[in-house]
């Protein structure tokens, strides 16, 4: 069998979901065909211009608008800008030939079956045997798209639905038709995960799939619990928001963000196609939805929804809310629950379900409610929707952001609580819970060396969940491969000869103890490993130095405490570079400040596309101390090329940290110097992140890794350098574009990369640079305006500008 590729694919339909999906595919390296319809009529603008409908401006324009949208839209749906060049759009008329040279061909037209079908039939007329054709569809049954197409198209043809916005919601259902190819699927199972770094999910033919169906019954049994508890919804988006590890927009602003017209859709769609549906009634639409529906308020995108942003007498932006039993606005409310402080200590999310559910006040009584429902609901989808218990919960952490899917929360509350719960609401669990528990199995999950397995309800036992072997779960090693471990991390064998270095502290920050498991790791891996990687699976790789620490020091005037805390921090990052096994850091989601200058000092950085990471030390009124400021000065030296003009690249990288950029994917970084070309490297797939690292650290030891040699020849340009800064600085201030506290901290940033004001320019050590910045860092600290900035960020999450 020959193995198939895509180079290239046509996406027909550019609506919100079509470039989305346009721009995923050009995220990760393949040619996009962007087609759409063309216009019927011509706009005032080209009636102005005396175009006609056949100039090839206009006959593009639907498309070109909508990916200009999409494009423009935050968050940004592409990895970096340049990657649109990878995008060719065009129109169904005069291109559709064009699809006889691609490898997939994707519609995602308007829900309707009747046109699509139509396109289906156009389609086929141009499309090469032999080539992939899906839907990107939210329910239409797959069986009926391609009713009367030929053997091939039908063999070729399946569903797969990604789910919106494409680059950043990790599901991707794959749904087969009545005669889609085995190898179709296999195919495109190992294409979403492996290079479109999602998670696949095999689907059934059924209304709303996996996905949809469990996720708008949990909302719609939300709706019904709130009116019979009296509940507000300022009530229920805390309940089930991050303290049970969901999105922060929780249930009532994600309707909101989504759109109330999308979600009474689904809903409708389920409770029209699905007559054995057990909770039918659950599908209903409640009253108060209807009248939201008929007064247009659908949410973010009528400006009005269950919240509304309004702007008092005063002038003061407000939120307001929709009080449930009025339909009328009003401020909103901010809600407190005993149960919820009962949780505050608990760091896991996972490990909170079971206090949750135990508590005696309102909030304990939703819970219950809530997952006694939704655990019914689950367990009587199986065989309809699925066949796997991990594939529902797959699809609701990928598609929904739940941090544990229904049958891994069942477990932490225990599978016999649970069902105690069910038959408390007057329900009852299907038959094959009860049998599971009966054949020995007492959880739907375990662990087994290393490995996550699950129930397998024909065959009554315990089996090893496929497609694991490319990835490495520190929760499934930790235990049994735990080397070393103490408040900060945890230090795991990941085999092969290499370590892993696993921060463990709050948001994952960086403090005394975690530099000092990070030299253990060094220390450990120099003795008796090859290699070693620094990388976790928390939400962020890590927010950065524990500015609480410093903050504490610098307030209570221990200067030389926190001169030898800072250079702890400095010998840790240049041990990581010169020490004597290659080191490689895993940075993903947010790896800012510390966690920068981490990374940039490790031998190779394996990063997710999803990395958001700078160094952003001037939101809190210091320069970077860790060894940040030192190496922007030491890679602008290295970028120095005869005939450059040094002193504008040397301006560039201090404008990344006087700024405080921050990358919004990996590819960004690159441009800021934080990544570098040829060195560093991009995955798409975070599960697969640490597997990738730890074959990095491989191959670098393999090649014969070296020890570095110390740097002796960083060149700095002196007072050169410095005065160019210093008159930019002024100038700033003297317009107000920054404050006078903003231009201190940059001119003492300007005297560490300029090396201080030497005479001329001079080749320096890395060492003299360091001692430049800890005195700097140190002299910021003993500021009064550098402290509330930090005592800001602290209380607030947010810099503060003084």
């Amino acid at each position: 069998m020959s193995k198939r590729r895509i180079k290239k694919i046509a996406i027909i339909g550019s609506g919100i979901m079509g470039s989305g999906i346009a721009c995923h595919f050009a995220n990760i390296g393949v040619e996009v065909l962007l087609l759409d319809i063309i216009p019927r009529e011509l706009n005032e603008l080209e009636k102005a211009k005396g175009l006609t409908l056949n100039d090839k401006v206009v006959r593009n324009r639907l498309v070109n608008d909508a990916l200009m949208t999409s494009v423009k839209s935050k968050p940004a749906p592409l990895y970096h800008p340049s990657f649109k060049n990878r995008i060719t759009t065009g129109n169904l008329e005069d291109d559709i030939a064009k699809v006889a040279h691609v490898d997939w061909i994707m519609e995602v037209v308007v829900e309707r079956l009747d046109i699509k079908q139509q396109v289906f039939e156009k389609l086929e007329k141009h499309r090469t045997p032999g080539t992939l054709i899906t839907s990107n569809t939210s329910g239409i049954p797959i069986k009926f798209m391609s009713d009367g197409r030929s053997e091939d198209f039908q063999k070729h043809f399946c569903g797969t639905h990604f789910f919106n916005p494409a680059r950043y919601l990790r599901l991707f259902e794959i749904i087969p038709g009545p005669k889609t190819d085995a190898s179709v699927l296999e195919f495109l199972n190992g294409y979403g995960e492996q290079f479109l770094g999602k998670t696949s999910v095999v689907a059934k033919d059924t209304p709303a799939f996996i996905g949809n169906r469990i996720g708008i019954f949990s909302i719609m049994n939300v709706f019904h619990v709130v009116q019979e508890l009296g509940m507000t919804i300022e009530e229920v988006d805390k309940l089930s928001g991050p303290v049970i590890g969901r999105p922060k927009s929780a249930t009532f602003r994600t309707v909101d963000v989504v759109g109330l017209d999308t979600l009474v859709h689904v809903a409708n769609g389920i409770k029209d196609n699905c007559p054995k549906d057990e909770r039918l009634e659950l599908f209903t639409i409640p009253g108060f939805i209807n009248t939201m529906m008929e007064n247009k308020w659908l949410g973010s995108k009528t400006g009005q929804g269950f919240y509304k942003k309004s702007v008092s007498a005063e002038g003061k932006k407000e939120i307001l809310s929709l009080d449930l039993n009025t339909l009328e606005y009003r401020p909103k409310q901010s809600a407190k629950f005993a149960t919820l402080e009962l949780t505050k200590t608990i760091d896991r999310v996972v490990d909170r379900f079971k206090v949750l559910v135990s508590g005696k006040d309102k909030a304990a009584e939703f819970y219950r409610k809530h997952f006694a429902a939704l655990f019914a609901y689950v367990s009587h989808r199986i065989p309809e929707i699925t066949d796997e218990i991990y594939k529902i919960d797959d699809a609701m952490k990928a598609g929904f952001g739940w941090e544990d899917g229904p049958f891994q929360i069942w477990d932490a509350i225990g599978v016999e609580k649970g069902i105690e719960m069910i038959k408390a609401e007057g329900l009852e669990p299907n038959a094959w819970v009860s049998e599971m528990l009966s054949s020995g199995s007492n959880s739907f999950y375990t662990v087994k060396d290393g490995a996550s397995y699950c129930y397998d309800i024909p065959k009554k036992s315990q089996e090893k969940i496929p497609g694991q072997d490319s990835f490495i779960i520190l929760d499934n090693i930790r235990k049994t491969n735990e080397v070393f471990k103490n408040s900060g991390v945890v230090i795991e064998d990941l085999g092969d000869g290499i370590l892993n270095c696993e921060f463990q502290s709050k948001m994952n920050t960086i403090g005394g103890d975690v530099l000092a498991g990070l030299n253990k790791a060094i220390d450990l891996a120099e003795k008796d490993f090859d290699g070693l990687v620094i990388g976790n699976q928390g939400a962020n790789f890590s927010v950065g130095a524990n500015i609480g620490m410093i903050f504490m020091m610098a307030v209570e005037q221990e200067y030389d405490e926190l001169n030898m805390a800072i250079k702890y921090f400095q010998d840790t990052m240049m041990r990581m570079r010169y020490s004597a096994i290659p080191t490689v850091a895993a940075p993903h989601g947010m790896a800012l400040g510390g966690a920068c200058e981490l990374s940039m000092h490790a031998d190779k950085v394996v990063a997710a596309a999803e990395t958001y990471i700078g160094l952003v030390e001037f939101g809190v009124g210091v320069i970077p101390g860790g060894a940040g400021s030192k190496e922007m000065a030491l890679r602008a030296s290295d970028t120095f090329r005869k005939g450059d003009v040094e002193l504008n690249v040397l301006q560039e990288y201090f404008l990344t940290i006087g700024m405080a950029k921050v990358a919004t994917s990996a590819y960004e970084a690159y441009d800021l110097g934080v990544l570098q070309k040829g060195k560093d490297i991009v995955v798409v797939n975070r599960d697969r992140q640490i597997a990738t690292a730890k074959a990095h650290a491989r191959l670098l030891a393999d090649a014969g890794y070296t020890q570095p040699v110390r740097r002796k020849d960083v060149k700095v340009l002196g007072k050169q350098a410095l005065g160019m800064f210093l008159v930019g600085t002024d100038s700033m201030e003297a317009s107000h574009y920054i404050s006078e506290h903003d231009q201190k901290i940059a001119n003492k940033l300007a005297y560490v990369m300029a090396g201080g004001d030497l005479s001329e320019p001079t080749l320096v050590t890395e060492q003299y640079l360091l001692d430049l910045e800890r005195e700097a860092f140190l002299s910021l600290c003993t500021e009064r305006k550098t402290l509330e900035r930090i005592q800001h960020m602290l209380k607030t999450g947010k810099p503060l500008r003084n």
